[in-house]
């Protein structure tokens, strides 16, 4: 019986990237309602900026911090 089929890696990676992505938009767009007048390019910047350059290492970052405020 042949398995189902699965993902290639190369496609687990882009939806792993894009569901990074939507988590880092999503708490750019909170801290923006907070922060009128700031460009959302330089809130997504800061957000990333104090998890390593890796996206998985800045998604967990951001989630931890997520979990913590909520």
């Amino acid at each position: 019986m042949k398995p189902a089929s699965t993902q290639t890696l190369e496609h687990r990676i882009k939806q792993v990237r894009a569901d990074i992505n939507a988590l880092i938009d999503a708490q750019a767009q909170a801290v923006a309602r907070d922060s009128p007048g700031v460009p959302l390019g330089v809130i997504r910047n800061m957000l990333t900026a104090r998890a390593p350059a890796c996206p998985c290492a800045q998604y967990l970052e951001l989630l931890a911090g997520a979990q913590i405020a909520s």
